[in-house]
């Protein structure tokens, strides 16, 4: 058991009757810097005692705060279904289990379909949750343009002549097509085997454009509970209309717009709801705005038909792999900022990379400057190319994985 500190002894004065004026004066002196001593003593203790007493209080206020959080009850997530004469038609997140419950008459004005909210025990409703769209959508929404200019893209010039018309063209000029009386494409799909400049033609066109740009995969709409997708998916609409002009783009598309099955599954028939709840916004009987899709897919052969009729992807675009010239091109953007040796042949290098994706040729760029500098050197010469594409080519043979340079 603690004890608290003794106080000091208060200081006493005992003079004698045989001082001189000079002796007693003195004592006097001595007295009063003992008893200030003592006050500065007894001062910084009661300083010291008002730091724990604040300190005892602020733990006392959490020991209560805490209490009370373990005397009140969970509350869970639904969401409204269904507003009724009867009641509110509610589905519990995570169970997919509907009840027809009742709500707070202070919450009746507040309430709509779509709503989420805090349900107690017994199923009654307690508050009202905040939209997730910020949370969730607004974290998809690109603010800082990546650094791809249309320059940097080689091998597919249609492809981006298409794409310019299909969503800059309608946002920076739509009197012309007005004027012309024709409706802008409303989407547009990039297809083709993997590295061939899809993703990086998105990024183009985000840096390009002054559109609010919004960029999220496929797989980020396919969500553990049900329902959630489908919301995810309303909530990106919902942004851009809120931030037109703007451009949504989905990449690796297939994820939820594959063909339809008839598997039972719970996580299929969940694919399935996001994928019509994504059909549905593009092309609902709502009139869509500025707002411009451009979707991107290794895997064109999975996806459903629906998807790929007219009115929700005008333009199917298919990105191969580039030719000669394309390779030749995509060659000199990746080495244009390499030491590269005055008798180095471009044209003879991408000659020998057929059947090589803008991601391949790349990396064989990449790996013949790490050839230079294995060998101490400074330039990059003919035979640092042939060495990297020999090198790709053995990686590319092997069963391993091969880890792909994004282009």
């Amino acid at each position: 058991m603690s004890h608290s500190p003794s106080l000091p002894d208060r200081p006493r004065l005992e003079l004698d009757p045989e001082m001189s004026e000079a002796e007693r004066l003195e004592a006097i002196r001595q007295h009063y810097r003992r008893i200030v001593h003592v006050n500065d003593e007894l001062e910084d203790r009661l300083e010291d005692a008002q730091g724990r007493r604040g300190d005892l209080k602020t733990d006392v206020d959490e020991l209560k705060r805490e209490n009370e959080v373990l005397k009140t009850s969970s509350l869970y997530i639904a969401s409204v279904e269904e507003m009724t004469e009867d009641g509110v038609v509610i589905k519990q997140h995570g169970n997919n289990q509907e009840v027809l419950t009742q709500t707070a008459t202070r919450l009746d004005a507040d309430l709509r379909p779509g709503d989420r909210v805090a349900i107690n025990d017994s199923f009654a409703i307690q508050q009202v949750l905040d939209d997730e769209t910020d949370s969730r959508a607004q974290a998809m929404e690109v603010t800082e343009s990546p650094d791809v200019e249309y320059a940097d893209i080689g091998g597919i010039d249609e492809q981006i002549r298409e794409v310019r018309e299909a969503v800059e063209d309608p946002l920076e000029n739509p009197e012309q097509f007005e004027t012309v009386g024709v409706e802008p494409p409303s989407g547009v799909l990039l297809h083709g085997p993997p590295g061939t400049g899809k993703t990086m033609l998105a990024k183009a066109v985000a840096n390009e454009s002054d559109a609010t740009f919004i960029k999220m995969a496929g797989s980020e709409l396919v969500r553990k509970f049900i329902g959630e997708g489908s919301r995810l998916v309303r909530d990106l609409f919902e942004l851009a209309a809120e931030r037109e002009p703007a451009v949504i783009f989905i990449d690796e598309i297939d994820a939820v717009a594959s063909k339809r099955t008839d598997s039972k599954t719970s996580g299929d028939a969940e694919v399935q709801r996001t994928m019509m709840q994504l059909l549905s916004e593009m092309d609902g009987f709502d009139e869509r705005g500025e707002i411009r899709i451009i979707a991107a897919t290794n895997r064109f052969d999975m996806l459903d038909e629906a998807i790929l009729r007219p009115g929700r992807f005008d333009r199917l675009i298919e990105v191969p792999e580039p030719d000669t010239e394309g390779r030749e091109r995509i060659l000199e953007i990746h080495s244009q900022e390499m030491n590269v040796a005055d008798d180095v042949d471009v044209s003879e290098v991408a000659a020998d990379l057929e059947g090589y994706s803008g991601a391949d040729i790349a990396s064989v760029a990449t790996e013949a400057g790490m050839f230079a500098i294995r060998d101490d050197r400074t330039e990059v010469v003919q035979e640092d190319f042939e060495r990297a594409r020999e090198k790709l080519q053995d990686v590319e043979g092997t069963d391993e994985q091969v880890i792909h340079y994004q282009y």
